[in-house]
């Protein structure tokens, strides 16, 4: 059994963004900028835009965040995106996600232009993920497909199974999963015998957001585990993912561990995805 750090193979990539991106002001004349904008104060939003702007700073891309009350309206916000959408220094657009109950998260999502969309959540940039066409790829799945590539675990012709069928990770990994030839099988509440569908798994998927819900008889002797959720244990108040990491380990060959598996891979995708909504915008 090997654990794969996202800590480490992001730490990796990000100085090799560092390297890139110093090399930009002089090429075209200014840095990347990443305008992230949060609306309230909720405590784990909060830590989230902390680390991306921490994140930013090691990449050298120029972060501003903007933190607008929780009482904020949706107009308000919608003009907040409207100036960054028209301004030509700002690279990349995220409002961090959830918004309060009265702001509609479609309509915010669409009102970000495609071009700045750097979670990917745009509804051309999930066309074109669909459609294999030019697009932004949503930072976690995209994360996800690197951790499996960093110790070239075969992902073509294996029967891969995924637990969650969200717009944010389930679908979008299942279609990355499928552009490596991956033979895909989507799971949620409503499956039946779920725990021998997914002992089937050569490489397993968790994207469920129920703490230590994956417990060994989910896991076929031999498989990959890569667990996405971000949990809080009730019993330790430690924050936890979706998989019951002692229960399963000793059975996988390789396995991811929350903290410090998917999430930090989230946010290097996020940097990487600057970059390249950045280089789009200069060579325009």
């Amino acid at each position: 059994m090997q654990v794969i750090s996202g800590k480490d193979l992001s730490a990796r990539l990000k100085a090799d963004m560092a390297k890139q991106v110093a090399t930009y002001k002089e090429r075209y004349g200014r840095l990347p900028k990443l305008s992230v904008i949060l609306v309230g104060n909720d405590p784990g939003s909060v830590s989230y835009v902390t680390g991306k702007a921490k994140a930013s700073e090691e990449v050298g891309i120029l972060n501003e965040t903007i933190r607008l009350d929780a009482s904020t309206t949706e107009a308000e916000l919608l003009r907040k995106i409207d100036e960054l959408n028209a301004d030509s220094s700002v690279d990349g657009i995220l409002v961090q996600l959830p918004l309060p109950k009265h702001i509609d998260e479609k309509k915010v999502i669409s009102a970000i232009r495609r071009e700045k969309d750097v979670d990917g959540f745009h509804p051309l940039n999930v066309a074109g993920l669909w459609s294999n066409t030019d697009c932004v790829v949503p930072c976690t799945p995209k994360g996800v497909i690197k951790l499996l590539k960093s110790q070239n675990i075969e992902m073509k012709g294996k029967n891969v199974v995924v637990i969650g069928r969200s717009n944010i990770v389930g679908l979008p990994v299942s279609k990355l999963l499928l552009n490596e030839n991956a033979t895909v099988t989507i799971t949620h509440s409503k499956t039946e015998n779920l725990p021998q569908v997914c002992a089937k798994a050569d490489i397993l998927v968790v994207a469920i957001g129920k703490a230590k819900f994956v417990t060994a008889d989910f896991v076929k002797q031999g498989a990959v585990v890569i667990d996405v959720g971000v949990n809080r244990d009730e019993a330790t108040g430690k924050l936890c993912g979706d998989v019951d990491f002692d229960a399963c380990a000793e059975k996988t060959s390789y396995i991811t561990k929350v903290p410090g598996g998917v999430g930090p891979m989230t946010i290097c995708c996020l940097m990487e995805n600057t970059i390249e909504c950045y280089l789009r915008n200069v060579a325009k």
